[in-house]
């Protein structure tokens, strides 16, 4: 008898409609995969995505990917197992340690910050509780937003206990507890004060309490001097294409954003928060409990809409942004889905990519991201005038609305790429249009501000800075910038 014999086209077609009625799970995850793969493409084409993906769908990966490269002078691909720095993802860790801390006795979330930093000024240390810190209620100016921070202070090396005095003990700007405005200051002195209460660094706790058990072993704290294999170096998106991203010295950032990972690794975390290995049912529950802006202990806790019907998703969330550098971790926890984006170009709109990927998940409709109508005149700028440029808009608005995305985030991004080139007047252009398409948002007019600003118009930067103010009352950098302006003048 032979040993190999011909099958017949007929029994092979009833194999593989067998094989389809006996799997079909793996049938409709493989059509998932190709969706997801399909939007990747179409954003990495818009250059709207440089980095890594990971998506698991009921606790299984189903998608990792990495697109463009973590190096761009030497070409070296982006992968799953590259390392990012992760920015404000960095939060959750921390408010981990702190609920840790709680379960033991060492800490209490109604305890002073006077009680775990003696040595903090007492007249606002005495009204701020670890639950102000850790939901971004305590009223401290966030450091991040003081003037000359991220043009200066982010460079020089300094201390704790120096960062601590000098940016973090500031007059409070609302009563602790009666306000929400993202803080972090409040994260960097969650992170000292973890080390007071244990006697260790922040990154022995780190290793201890999270990442030994969780088995994440590409991941850490960032620091400058330290040789860490595999990560990406961080760049800035220009209209003329990418340049390095300035300078950070690290420990500044501190527990506010000092950490990297991989999408890999915060899988692993994903999973182990479904267990109870790190922290007990019981105080998983608060730390999951969204107070002000839907803001719980280190993460946003809120539903997502699911394309435009009725149906929605619990969320829990952060996303997370530090020069050259743009992240996003998106929970879906009733489904025990997972959508983790690591990108080292900074400007992609993370956000709206989970979004969709959420519809795929779900079964739902979706439609792919529209092109980015920045990137799309901002050529035109480069190529012919900026006239040229804001007349191609309004032709696209009017007749492909639906093909490009026209929402406030694109000109602003645009306008802050001509003022890195120093097309100032260009730029200006740029934010009056922004002005002109959103009137009731707050932000386009502080933009408007700031190039007036550069530009010299210092009447029309104190117009535009007021009208932001009215608009957002609590816009501490229009604040800033009219006391400045006002000492100038």
């Amino acid at each position: 008898m032979n040993k190999f014999f011909k099958i017949s086209p007929f029994i092979l077609v009833f194999f593989l409609l067998i094989q389809s009625f006996v799997n079909p799970d793996k049938i409709l995850a493989q059509d998932k995969v190709s969706k997801i793969d399909e939007l990747m493409s179409r954003v990495v084409d818009d250059r709207q995505f440089n980095g890594s993906i990971l998506v698991a769908e009921n606790g299984k990966v189903i998608y990792k990917k990495g697109f463009g490269y973590a190096n761009m002078d030497w070409k070296i691909p982006n992968k799953p197992d590259t390392k990012f720095r992760i920015g404000s993802i960095t939060k959750q860790f921390v408010a981990m340690q702190i609920m840790q801390l709680v379960e033991e006795g060492k800490i209490k979330l109604d305890g002073k910050l006077v009680d775990y930093l003696p040595e903090y000024r007492d007249d606002t240390g005495e009204k701020i509780t670890i639950h102000h810190l850790l939901t971004h209620t305590s009223g401290i100016p966030s450091y991040t937003g003081l003037p000359g921070f991220w043009t200066d202070s982010t460079r020089n090396p300094y201390e704790i206990d120096y960062m601590v005095k000098n940016f973090h003990s500031g007059d409070l700007e609302f009563e602790p507890g009666s306000s929400y405005n993202y803080n972090n200051t409040g994260y960097f002195l969650l992170a000292v004060i973890i080390e007071k209460v244990t006697g260790k660094s922040f990154k022995e706790n780190l290793q201890e309490r999270i990442l030994t058990p969780a088995n994440m072993k590409n991941s850490g704290l960032d620091r400058n001097k330290e040789i860490i294999e595999n990560k990406a170096n961080g760049y800035l998106k220009q209209l003329t294409g990418y340049m390095n991203e300035p300078y950070f010295y690290m420990l500044n950032a501190f527990g506010a954003g000092d950490m990297y990972s991989t999408v890999e690794d915060l899988y692993l975390w994903d999973q182990a928060l479904y267990s109870e290995k790190l922290l007990s049912k019981k105080y998983k529950d608060i730390m999951f409990t969204p107070f002000l802006n839907n803001y719980a202990y280190g993460w946003r806790v809120y539903k997502v809409a699911l394309d435009e019907s009725t149906d929605s998703a619990g969320v829990i969330t952060h996303s997370g942004g530090i020069n050259g550098f743009n992240t996003i971790i998106f929970r879906l926890v009733q489904g025990k889905h997972l959508i983790v984006l690591l990108d080292n170009t900074e400007s992609s709109d993370l956000s709206n990519i989970c979004n969709t990927i959420t519809n795929i998940l779900y079964d739902k409709p979706y439609t792919l991201p529209r092109v980015s109508i920045g990137e799309t005149i901002g050529k035109t700028i480069l190529e012919k005038d900026v006239e040229s440029a804001i007349k191609q808009y309004h032709d696209l608005k009017n007749k492909q609305e639906n093909l490009y995305n026209f929402q406030e985030s694109e000109l602003n991004r645009l306008g802050y790429q001509l003022l890195a080139i120093n097309k100032v007047k260009e730029a200006i252009e740029i934010f009056k249009l922004n002005v002109k398409e959103y009137p009731g948002a707050w932000n386009p007019y502080d933009s408007l501000g700031e190039a007036y600003m550069i530009y010299g118009e210092k009447e029309l930067a104190i117009q535009n800075y007021a009208k932001s103010l009215e608009l957002n009352p609590g816009n501490t950098n229009a604040l800033i910038m009219l006391s400045r302006i006002s000492k100038l003048n």
